[in-house]
């Protein structure tokens, strides 16, 4: 706790006043640029990774980058979507996986979760990533390439439980929203998004940001 509480007097002397008058337009309001969905993992940094300042990110972090579809928990996930989408006008979603998913690792593994009843009950919302990479990948036995495959396969599973989402919905058949599908490696700082021209993830460079994710479809290996 020291080091925390050393860090917001650090950040009081240093940042704040550094950027005192940014911090105190935020209270006029926000007005974010995209809507960043990503895993609870503490090695992931959103604003960091993207260079954002506050108030550029509305960011929503979930165990495994999960997204429930609509209707099947009431819970903060469907609230801070639809907030977003509705509220705040958002165009841009990005769901963002990463490297070393400890949640992905439980979903290969649900015996690895078993005393964790709650994380394995959360999981059950990405049981068709299971199931694909079960069933269409069983050639594929390395273990950090199956593990990197169900992240990405994953962040298309859950693009697809976004678009349940009534406001999302209704935003993309008004052309107001696009989807965004990244895998973020954190140990090279690479960042990898879904081009659908390809069907795979490519390097960020490579592709257009204004590129939306179709219908979900597999990716080549």
């Amino acid at each position: 706790m020291q080091k925390l509480v050393d860090g917001i007097h650090k950040f009081q002397r240093e940042s704040f006043s550094r950027d005192q008058k940014l911090f105190e337009t935020l209270a006029e309001g926000q007005h974010p640029l995209a809507l960043f969905i990503t895993c609870s993992d503490s090695r992931i940094d959103p604003s960091r990774l993207t260079q954002t300042n506050p108030g550029e990110l509305f960011i929503l972090r979930t165990a495994g980058n999960i997204v429930p579809p609509y209707a099947s928990v009431f819970a903060g996930e469907a609230a801070t979507i639809e907030y977003a989408v509705s509220a705040l006008k958002i165009r841009d979603i990005i769901i963002c996986g990463h490297s070393h998913c400890g949640a992905m690792a439980g979903l290969l593994d649900l015996a690895a979760v078993e005393k964790m009843p709650a994380v394995k009950a959360y999981l059950q919302h990405a049981e068709a990533t299971r199931r694909i990479v079960e069933e269409n990948y069983e050639h594929l036995t390395d273990p950090t390439r199956r593990l990197t495959l169900t992240v990405e396969e994953n962040v298309l599973v859950q693009l697809e439980s976004l678009k349940t989402h009534p406001s999302v919905a209704a935003a993309l058949g008004r052309g107001e929203l696009k989807l965004h599908g990244w895998v973020y490696k954190f140990e090279s700082g690479e960042v990898f998004g879904f081009n659908p021209e390809s069907n795979a993830f490519l390097p960020l460079e490579d592709i257009s940001p204004q590129v939306t994710a179709p219908d979900r479809t597999l990716p080549q290996i």
